[in-house]
């Protein structure tokens, strides 16, 4: 099956998806099985803006390099960045490196989350206060959030947020608010102020390809334009949850054949 031959999906072809395989049993590798580790919902936040800020690249090496940030933080990363002097956290990331992200822009965001916390009271707080309740999406939120922890950060730490105005998919961060908002058997959801009805598709080359399969999109080029246009794709059939899917999908992604086993059903 090509990309210009698409194949018109069904809410039942999603849903046979999602059933299977958005199980815990498909969760191993990948960067969100971290925040298994810790009960606590300010923990969970924390862990997950850091995880997510660093998937990309080999899974494996995203394990290895979340986990010995994590490490550094102990067995509540929230606690401990309320309480580090930004001196700590500039020594203890000093031979860190993952891929294009240095030490320093990794103690920066590090940083930033810390004073966000002090700030804020949680990372939620700081995204929620800049939503309306006329947006369509998290777009414009997003935007607000990026730019207010860069802020605190010091400085852009450029490799580990991207920045929304700039028209990207913000695959990262847009998984992030996936893990933050949405509640099931896979994301944790921590979260409890933000409506998953606004979520974006955390676009990356596995949902780009597959969602041009089933003729959730046309286009060639993985922006935010084209995660908008594949989640309104799946809004027909999820409009309270339009990012239920992407995880049984990703899922897939490595194995195309099982998408097309549901595809003939």
């Amino acid at each position: 099956m090509v990309c210009d031959q698409p194949f018109e999906p069904d809410g039942m072809c999603f849903e046979a998806l999602y059933e299977r395989f958005n199980r815990m049993e498909f969760l191993h590798p990948d960067p969100l099985e971290l925040l298994f580790h810790y009960t606590e919902g300010h923990d969970q936040e924390v862990v997950g803006l850091i995880a997510s800020s660093l998937a990309y690249g080999r899974v494996a090496q995203i394990l290895k390099s979340a986990s010995r940030v994590l490490e550094t933080l102990g067995d509540s990363p929230s606690a401990f960045l309320l309480e580090a002097p930004p001196s700590v956290l500039e020594q203890s990331m000093q031979e860190f490196r993952h891929r294009f992200t240095t030490g320093a822009e990794m103690s920066g965001l590090l940083i930033g989350i810390g004073r966000t916390l002090k700030e804020y009271g949680s990372l939620e707080s700081c995204f929620v206060e800049g939503m309306r309740s006329s947006d369509e999406t998290v777009i414009p939120a997003l935007r607000k959030f990026v730019a207010r922890l860069s802020e605190l950060s010091g400085e852009h730490p450029r490799t580990l947020l991207a920045l929304p105005e700039r028209g990207s998919a913000c695959k990262r961060l847009h998984l992030y608010l996936r893990w933050m908002v949405r509640q099931d058997e896979i994301d944790p959801g921590p979260w409890q102020h933000v409506s998953p009805a606004k979520l974006v598709v955390p676009l990356d080359t596995h949902m780009h390809r597959i969602s041009r399969i089933l003729g959730l999109t046309q286009r060639r080029q993985a922006d935010i334009r084209t995660a908008l246009e594949i989640t309104e794709g799946f809004r027909r059939f999820a409009p309270d949850d339009p990012v239920k899917y992407d995880f049984a999908i990703t899922r897939v992604g490595i194995n195309p054949d099982a998408l097309f086993e549901f595809i003939d059903r």
